[in-house]
């Protein structure tokens, strides 16, 4: 199965299993893959492998950052654009989950490498103590995306939209998952119409992932000095 697939089916399962679905009161304390939920998580949900211990790796392996657009997000954008220049195009969308992607890989990998540095390998063998971490954009959502249109033409919203961060933290010897957070950001809402273009999706895009990659060093040092 296709990386990508994997983990999208994973989060739906975890978005059922963790009571994101609008029947389901509260998230459950178990997953349907055992893992219990971390209740000292603040804004996220976060379950963990009963028993693992971060503090065991000295070796880190960053997988590519997957992305994943909000369900029929470009025929939605296209609905209301009377000029077909204007459309959002399937070049458009690999473009900018190419950029979102390398994005992500540049501040987890910026945070992890702040010293005291964390070892990070590219390669590794079977029976090798590393974790992988395994970070996913989904449910993106940009709500005016620049197209490659030759015209004249501005986007005004309230918000630069959304996306959801799914990260898992997986051995990489037995493949078991040993943390999984999931969390969900919206770009700055300031309730009034503002022009909204590709260097401001990216200022709170940056700004998402710079929170996430921060929160990954953080968890990491808190393990490693055993809190």
């Amino acid at each position: 199965m296709h990386v990508l697939t994997r983990i999208l089916a994973t989060a739906a399962l975890a978005a059922l299993a963790s009571g994101c679905a609008s029947t389901a009161s509260s998230p459950p304390e178990t997953t349907y893959d055992g893992l219990v939920r971390d209740h000292s998580a603040k804004n996220a949900e976060v379950y963990r492998k009963p028993g693992a211990s971060l503090a065991e790796y000295q070796e880190y392996g960053l997988a590519p950052c997957q992305v994943a657009f909000k369900k029929n997000w470009m025929r939605d954008q296209n609905r209301d654009r009377v000029d077909l220049t204007s459309r959002v195009t399937q070049k458009d969308v690999d473009r900018i989950k190419d950029t979102l992607s390398a994005e992500c890989d540049k501040y987890f990998r910026a945070a992890l490498e702040e010293p005291p540095a964390y070892k990070l390998v590219d390669e590794f063998m079977d029976g090798e103590k590393v974790l992988i971490i395994q970070p996913a954009i989904i449910n993106l959502d940009v709500a005016a995306p620049d197209t490659m249109s030759a015209g004249m033409s501005r986007t005004y919203t309230t918000s630069a939209g959304e996306m959801t961060m799914f990260l898992q933290l997986v051995d990489a010897t037995t493949h078991e998952v040993l943390v999984r957070a999931v969390d969900r950001r919206r770009g700055m809402d300031t309730g009034r119409l503002s022009w909204t273009n590709s260097v401001t999706n990216k200022a709170d895009a940056d700004r998402a992932l710079k929170f996430w990659a921060g929160k990954l060093r953080g968890a990491l040092d808190a393990a490693h000095e055993g809190s």
